[in-house]
């Protein structure tokens, strides 16, 4: 027997819609074996996560506040994977944007809440953005692989946060403990509904609007579509590539560092360690799902949130480690790479020698 695969010229749109669901259905299916091994019963388990994460208004509240970074991370991936420009780093431009906005509540002295708000979003895009302009110069002058620059400047950024807030903006009055001060209150985002639920959350659903804008209806995200899927003919029309590279890099890190500002502004009021539980890089596989559309980040963000704030529930009643939790995603994104491969390729099994 023989198996090879060869190119499929048109996938079929029935099977283009439902390759996704199958690739979602053999994740469960697979997450649920490995439970089995584990003596846990899927089902129940499964429906423990989906009651834990929708079961209840908290439970509902805490998904939104857990999807809301991988929202706005995923849109500025997004960006970047329409021009086929690989961003990895949006774990350390969330970073360098909380870093910013953190800078800005701490020392600027500004009591107005809404000027504060509006100085501390600026400043997070511009540390966010700036921190990926330097992966996009090297891309588009030297050809520098972006994604190891991207993911080796994840770990730069981690050490001058771990610089700040065991140095100079550590809280004198904090126990020794590595953080910095609390925000004033004019530096704090509003929270709904006696939740955690900040104003954060809006912000990502006007982002969403604004990038599906950006990328469909100007001419700016007509370019970067033509980039990405065809560089040469990008030339030809006489676009310029390099500085097209350049700005959607900051673009796409300036979105990131706002969900830098959301964490500390909305949800833990000071900088500190673990400002982000790798929702940098959980916003990779999230605008991977989405196929890069900003409707579609919004989609699997929220099925990311059910995901993180229902395996909470497989900690806590089963056991079970957080490292399940991460595997489960691992087996989505799999299946989801895998059902990709097979809408653009066909397999032929062929029987004998010939």
């Amino acid at each position: 027997m023989r198996i090879r695969f060869e190119k499929r010229l048109e996938a079929s749109k029935a099977f283009r819609i439902t390759a996704p669901f199958v690739a979602v259905a053999f994740s469960l299916l697979t997450a649920g074996i490995i439970m089995l091994f584990a003596d846990i019963n899927p089902l129940e388990a499964y429906k423990d996560m989906i009651m834990e994460a929708l079961g209840t208004s908290y439970g509902i509240s805490e998904t939104l506040v857990k999807a809301t970074p991988l929202i706005i991370c995923g849109l500025g991936i997004s960006i970047a994977f329409r021009m086929q420009l690989w961003n990895i780093g949006a774990e350390g431009q969330l970073v360098m944007g909380a870093i910013g906005a953190s800078g800005v509540a701490l020392f600027s002295g500004i009591e107005s809440h809404f000027l504060m708000i509006a100085a501390m979003i600026a400043a997070s895009m511009l540390s966010g953005g700036l921190w990926a302009v330097v992966s996009g110069f090297l891309k588009a002058k030297y050809r520098v692989n972006e994604i190891i620059v991207t993911l080796l400047m994840n770990y730069i950024a981690i050490s001058i946060l771990s610089l700040l807030i065991y140095g100079r903006w550590k809280d004198p009055s904090g126990f020794n403990f590595p953080h910095s001060a609390q925000f004033a209150e004019a530096a704090r985002m509003t929270y709904y509904f006696d939740s955690r639920l900040h104003t954060g959350f809006f912000i990502a659903l006007v982002l969403v609007f604004l990038v599906y804008v950006f990328m469909e209806k100007t001419v700016y995200g007509y370019e970067v579509r033509v980039i990405g899927d065809n560089p040469n003919a990008a030339k030809y029309a006489g676009m310029n590539i390099t500085g097209a590279i350049i700005g959607t890099m900051f673009l796409s890190g300036a979105i990131a560092g706002i969900a830098g500002f959301s964490e500390v502004s909305g949800v833990q009021y000071r900088l500190q360690e673990g400002v982000s539980i790798g929702y940098g890089y959980t916003a990779i596989i999230v605008a991977w799902l989405a196929r890069r559309s900003a409707l579609g980040v919004l989609i699997v963000s929220l099925i990311m949130g059910i995901l993180l704030v229902g395996g909470d529930s497989l900690q806590i009643m089963w056991q079970l480690p957080v490292a399940f939790v991460n595997l489960f995603q691992g087996l989505i994104l799999f299946f989801v790479l895998s059902s990709d491969f097979f809408i653009a390729n066909k397999m032929r099994i062929t029987w004998g020698k010939s």
